[in-house]
């Protein structure tokens, strides 16, 4: 096995190594309660950290019915940003994919919040988010 891809057949054949966190909506911090929101996934080997939301409003409502839906969807634009580098990330736009995917899944006390890391294998990990994104949270 090599640091970039696992090769040995049976082992992931030409698949890559990726991490993943979901993103999590917590309207009342103090109750706990959360609706997943977002994937947030990193693959060293391919240089990639992407991330994909969706949030379900009235499930968010049923929760908090006085919700901040639009803070919501700006943080969550925010880590998509942060994800996507560049100015859109502001001061983490230079840093590199890892260093974003690791501040990103940092434990934080706030409405949105990342869920605990987990890793698969892929061939592609753009299309990995997506996948995850309808398992998890759609």
């Amino acid at each position: 096995m090599t640091e970039r891809h696992i090769t040995r057949a049976g082992q992931g054949g030409d698949r890559s190594v990726y991490e993943y966190a979901l993103l999590r909506v917590v309207p009342r911090v103090e109750r706990g309660e959360c609706i997943n929101a977002g994937v947030l996934l990193y693959c060293r080997a391919r240089g990639y950290v992407g991330a994909l939301t969706h949030l379900d409003e009235t499930r968010l409502r049923a929760l908090d019915p006085d919700a901040d839906v639009n803070g919501v969807r700006a943080a969550l634009r925010a880590v998509e940003g942060v994800c996507a580098g560049g100015e859109a990330a502001g001061q983490a736009g230079d840093d590199d994919a890892g260093r974003r995917f690791r501040w990103l899944v940092a434990p934080r006390s706030t409405v949105v919040q990342p869920g605990p890391v987990h890793t698969g294998l892929t061939l592609d990990p753009a299309a990995e988010t997506r996948r995850l994104l309808d398992l998890l949270v759609r």
